[in-house]
């Protein structure tokens, strides 16, 4: 570290935390960090829209020069992505900061950031994970402003348009609903979402319209050699919490309900926990699965994602329930939690993580094994491919201290200490350049995307960004006042 750069955070963090041991009085002390932090944010902000945007919208990952851009794979310069952490990533990031200081300029980028995501919406209602402003680009789709053509498939997978729909929410609720394209595309999607909804309250990956009606199942296990019968083509049509789809659900549709006021919101809510209770295993794995037949058996996806309890999923799970009691104070979504827990608990691997795939009734740890493009199952984990999460961190000790704060009758998570917030707030403000750029240095860890940065290379990225910004202005809203 240069001395300059020594100097400076040495300086910024006297500011923020140091400060509390000198004679200023507390509303000045406090005042001072407020300002220094808001200062921060703003030049953060410009510098990522200013340099950063393509028609307001954004990538995951950018090299420092800003010549290359990746989003799921490199991204042209007229592409954007709506997968997390990409733009209604940023964007929502914008809306906390709008929040927290009032300053018109994030409502002005935010805006601009909404309608690069109405540029993109399907016909169906929902986006796909990528938007493209080139009209004569294949990678386009056929858009609702009949500036794309392709594929009307809107997307559940990954969040991608439960984020798109979560922003635009915020940003027609900031704008009062006078914002009238804004308003209809936002009601325009979540008709779309409801329509999409099954009778027993899952939800398909993807959709291009209504779905069918089939009738509600409780979670069983197959009756057939799932590891050779039983493979589904279009897997994406049927019940799915893959990469947590219906957190992002539960989120979109506490969001929609708080803001809209609409019962339908709550109604769909309840309705996707009373899915999350039928979709729970029975023993000896009362855990959840990735993906569900018709029939609420575990099903393969694609070639290298067997029918398998899953690890990831449960805990995600078990996350979107108590999110649901927490929205609806309804115990019913607390009660299949214990049992998940317990078989969470010793379905631990060694090094105390757990596997994404559990044999069914077996247990076993499932893993692949990859030679070219042919997949095979194993119980080794020694040769595992690295496109894929084959194992995840366990979080049960959290979930279980967050489990029993809801069975306690707590709804609400605690926050952080101010005094954490703080020493948080100083930590992003030192490590900000003077360009305003919060640069990340890659250490060979996977990052969404799959970005093709070699050892020691530093980017930026808009999961940084956001998460900083976000962070910056929560301080800002706890400090009000004092």
């Amino acid at each position: 570290m240069s001395y300059e750069r020594f100097r400076r955070t040495v300086s910024l963090f006297l500011g923020l935390v140091v400060l509390i041991t000198s004679g200023i009085q507390a509303d000045e002390r406090i005042q001072r960090q407020r300002d220094l932090v808001t200062t921060t944010m703003k030049k953060a902000a410009t510098y990522f829209h200013g340099k950063l945007a393509v028609n307001g919208g954004y990538v995951y990952h950018y090299t420092e020069d800003l010549k290359t851009r990746w989003g799921e794979g490199l991204a042209t310069p007229t592409q954007i992505w709506v997968q997390p952490p990409a733009t209604p990533t940023v964007g929502m990031a914008f809306m906390k900061a709008y929040n927290a200081t009032g300053d018109e300029y994030y409502l002005d980028v935010a805006k601009k950031t909404a309608n690069a995501l109405l540029y993109g919406q399907l016909k169906s209602g929902g986006w796909r994970n990528a938007i493209d402003f080139d009209s004569k680009s294949k990678q386009t789709a056929e858009y609702r402003n009949g500036k794309g053509s392709g594929s009307n498939v809107s997307s559940l997978d990954d969040g991608q348009t439960q984020s798109a729909i979560r922003f635009l929410i915020q940003f027609d609720a900031a704008m009062k609903f006078n914002d009238p394209k804004i308003h209809e595309a936002t009601e325009f999607a979540l008709a779309a979402l409801l329509k999409a909804q099954y009778p027993n309250g899952g939800f398909p990956q993807t959709w291009t319209g209504p779905v069918s009606q089939e009738s509600p199942k409780k979670a069983n296990y197959p009756n057939y050699d799932w590891r050779t019968e039983g493979r589904v083509k279009n897997y994406w049509d049927m019940y799915t919490l893959n990469d947590n789809t219906c957190g992002y659900l539960a989120e979109t549709l506490l969001e929609a309900y708080r803001v809209y006021q609409k019962p339908e919101y709550l109604q769909a809510l309840e309705k996707l926990g009373d899915f999350l209770i039928l979709a729970q295993m029975p023993e000896p794995q009362p855990g959840w699965a990735q993906q569900y037949s018709y029939e609420m058996q575990p099903i393969w996806a694609r070639k290298f994602e067997p029918p398998g309890v899953s690890g990831d999923e449960s805990q995600e799970a078990i996350e979107t329930l108590m999110m649901i009691y927490r929205g609806t104070n309804n115990r019913k979504y607390l009660e299949p939690i214990p049992s998940a827990l317990k078989w969470l608990d010793k379905s631990k691997l060694r090094d105390n993580t757990l596997a994404r795939y559990y044999e069914l009734k077996t247990n076993r740890p499932l893993y692949m094994e990859r030679e070219g493009e042919k997949y095979s199952l194993t119980y080794d984990d020694r040769n595992l491919p690295d496109h894929y999460g084959w194992k995840t961190v366990s979080k049960i000790p959290l979930l279980r201290k967050q489990y029993s704060e809801a069975n306690s009758g707590k709804t609400e998570i605690d926050p952080w200490t101010l005094d954490q917030l703080t020493k948080e707030a100083a930590s992003i403000v030192s490590a900000m350049d003077d360009q305003g750029r919060w640069k990340s240095k890659f250490q060979g860890e996977r990052l969404i995307g799959q970005a093709k940065f070699k050892t020691g290379d530093v980017y930026l990225a808009s999961e940084v960004f956001s998460r900083n910004l976000s962070t910056l202005a929560e301080f800002l809203e706890r400090t009000k006042g004092k």
